[in-house]
């Protein structure tokens, strides 16, 4: 009997055991759950999308790209048309109402134009990131800017060559910069061979986007960065630094990166975009 009795009292023992155990599963699991719903509810992550320039194509973004992505971030690089302002934009505003969400929208040389025009008025654009770009106010042509202070190498009629295209409006023609100009140009401070390949590749600028007024600008409502490289020899550094001052962009200075940053440094273009990011979050 009292081996029945010693058997009786480690059963409760047990049982009190398994139903104390039984009684912690629920609020644990409602702490899964409670973290499982704050993470659904985050904000998710804005898409990037990068914007090409003049004389360039979606792969001068491949560094960037493989940065972001490796961060977990969704990239778009749309095809920038290249066939002036207003064209231009019209195609990447189509674009970026193709996705959902919130955009941090990054513009390289030409580009800065056309995004500043792009995202005027879009509540999506959460951000705009300026890398070696125009960024031009209301008015404003391309031709004007790159002109305003000395020392563009694309300006010289020397370093560029002309050529028609099938059903171009009169007096206007595409843009080529020479190839034996371009490494030094464009893309001073990168390897010989892979300057080489630049320039081989390159696309044209209709000349049409050189005097087409800039409307409306996205940066008086969407906060602004932009990221200069030092030895730009397209678009000098004093007037692209005034171009982001008049954005009230934060600027970063890249020393000795030619005009272009993203290829000669791809990290620190990551960084500042990666601020931008964090900052409108």
């Amino acid at each position: 009997m009292k081996t029945i009795r010693i058997m009786r009292r480690r059963l409760r023992i047990i049982m009190a055991a398994v139903l104390a155990i039984a009684g912690l599963a629920i609020p644990l699991s409602q702490v899964a759950s409670a973290h499982t719903s704050a993470a659904a509810s985050g904000e998710p992550k804005p898409s990037i999308v990068l914007v090409h320039g003049a004389w360039a194509d979606s792969s001068s973004w491949d560094g960037v790209v493989s940065r972001l992505q490796r961060d977990g971030y969704t990239v778009y690089v749309p095809p920038n048309p290249l066939q002036g302002l207003s064209y231009d934009s019209a195609f990447l505003r189509d674009f970026l109402h193709s996705i959902s969400g919130p955009i941090v929208l990054v513009g390289h040389s030409y580009g800065g134009a056309v995004i500043t025009n792009a995202a005027t008025g879009d509540g999506q654009v959460k951000a705009l990131v300026y890398v070696d770009a125009f960024a031009p106010a209301q008015g404003q042509t391309i031709g004007q800017l790159v002109s305003s202070q000395p020392g563009s190498c694309v300006l010289p009629a020397a370093n560029v060559t002309i050529v028609p295209f099938p059903g171009a409006p009169k007096d206007v023609a595409d843009a080529y910069i020479k190839q034996s100009v371009f490494p030094s140009c464009m893309a001073n401070g990168l390897p010989v061979g892979e300057a080489r390949v630049l320039a081989a590749t390159q696309r044209p600028l209709s000349t049409i986007a050189l005097t087409q007024k800039s409307g409306v600008p996205a940066w008086k409502t969407i906060p602004s960065w932009a990221v200069i490289g030092t030895a730009d020899h397209a678009i000098p550094p004093a007037a692209l630094v005034a171009m982001a001052k008049q954005a009230h962009a934060r600027i970063t200075m890249l020393p000795g990166a030619p005009h272009l940053s993203m290829i000669y440094n791809p990290c620190a273009v990551t960084n500042v975009i990666l601020k931008a990011v964090r900052a409108t979050a």
